[in-house]
């Protein structure tokens, strides 16, 4: 199976987690899950869009260029004196201007001296630097009907409108095991055999930035009867994610031990790499189980590539998509996948470099990378130059 045709797979069976209210200060990065209708008109009254002179475009029509200035007007403040022909106020940024009133001269093209005002100007329009009623958004038109994450453009506009708690998408409950006999607790010792799980960490993070934190975590050795055990307690979870042992090995026990409880596979292998070996399933009571291969870039590219695309998808949202960007110097590759390579910025570009690495058991392979661009399949080589699809870690 493509990894395209795997993702399409999981945006039909991904499912909603529900949806909760939050304050709004606890709303960032969440998905609004709320149709947002605007309280009023916006903005809420003419506003004055520089300190100046507000005055008749009658009077200024008339040919009068000397005002009387009668009262200053202050952001928050209405003014208490009627505009009478010849007259002026002095209004500052962001205050209502009197309806009376349809021109802002700016104060650098008027003098004011003694209680009397001179317009410098030749021209005006009327309504110059008025920001009129309503010219953003009327009472009750529709600001936004579909779910978006929640930015702090969006914070402000929620702020705006007066909601200071928001309906958002509930998010998934999560459950992380990693698998492996010669896995080892990061600080404990290490022989030379060993290796030290960095998957747990990497997954952690990988759902911190989808702003999860796992519900349950554990490492289980290569034992049937310990994975089963451990799955059937994560199973509770919305989200199951594994490491290791799903590859073809006589201790790759994932997969059996999952069908075993029921789940039913919906893909084993991607045309991908790496990550070729990733299993993908369902659990009767609709939990998602991702078992990824354990090597650390396969772990985060099918993370990327797959458990994202589920996620964003039962948010209602879509998975971010990868960006065109011109790769620097010729890359090629002998197999017939889609392989994913780290790359990084050149410095005051718009070009991508290949991060060197030595396959993706290596430790430092996306150390220096911005994220990972695809080489695709049946395509031999990439030129120097070429356009090829980037997503960001």
């Amino acid at each position: 199976m493509l990894y395209t045709e795997a993702q399409e797979l999981l945006k039909q069976l991904a499912r909603s987690f529900g949806e909760e209210q939050v304050p709004l200060e606890n709303a960032l990065g969440r998905v609004l899950h709320e149709k947002l209708v605007a309280d009023r008109d916006y903005p809420p009254f003419n506003r004055a869009a520089m300190d100046g002179y507000a005055l008749r475009y009658e009077d200024f029509q008339k040919g009068i260029r000397e005002y009387t200035l009668i009262e200053t007007i202050y952001a928050g403040q209405e003014a208490t004196t009627d505009l009478a022909e010849g007259a002026c106020y002095k209004i500052m940024t962001g205050a209502a201007t009197p309806v009376q009133a349809d021109v802002i001269v700016r104060r650098e093209d008027a003098v004011e001296e003694a209680g009397s005002v001179r317009i410098m100007l030749q021209t005006v329009k009327p309504f110059q630097n008025i920001a009129r009623q309503g010219e953003d958004l009327r009472q009750h038109a529709v600001i936004l009907d579909r779910p978006v994450v929640v930015t702090p453009p969006v914070i402000s506009l929620l702020a705006a409108i007066g909601k200071g708690a928001v309906n958002v998408a509930r998010r998934p409950v999560a459950a992380i095991i990693t698998t492996g006999n010669e896995v080892v607790p990061v600080q404990s010792p290490v022989q030379r055999v060993q290796i030290r799980n960095s998957n747990t960490a990497l997954l952690q993070s990988m759902l911190a930035k989808e702003g999860i934190t796992p519900w349950w975590v554990e490492h289980v050795p290569d034992d049937r009867d310990l994975l089963k055990r451990s799955f059937e307690k994560a199973l509770a979870a919305d989200l199951v994610i594994a490491s290791g042992g799903v590859s073809a090995g006589d201790a790759d026990y994932v997969p059996a031990v999952l069908e075993s409880l029921g789940v039913q596979q919906c893909f084993h292998k991607l045309q991908i790499r790496p990550g070729k070996p990733v299993w993908c399933g369902q659990a009767p009571n609709k939990a998602m189980v991702f078992a990824l291969p354990g090597n650390p870039l396969s772990c985060m590219v099918t993370f990327m590539l797959l458990v994202r695309t589920w996620l964003h998808a039962g948010y209602g949202i879509a998975p971010p998509a990868p960006l065109p960007m011109q790769l620097r110097a010729a890359r090629s590759k002998k197999n017939n996948l889609d392989e994913f390579f780290p790359v990084r910025l050149v410095p005051g570009t718009t070009t991508l470099e290949a991060v060197p690495f030595n396959g993706s058991g290596d430790i430092r392979a996306a150390l220096h990378a911005d994220g990972i661009a695809l080489h695709p399949a049946g395509k031999e080589r990439v030129e120097g130059g070429e356009m090829v699809d980037y997503w960001t870690i």
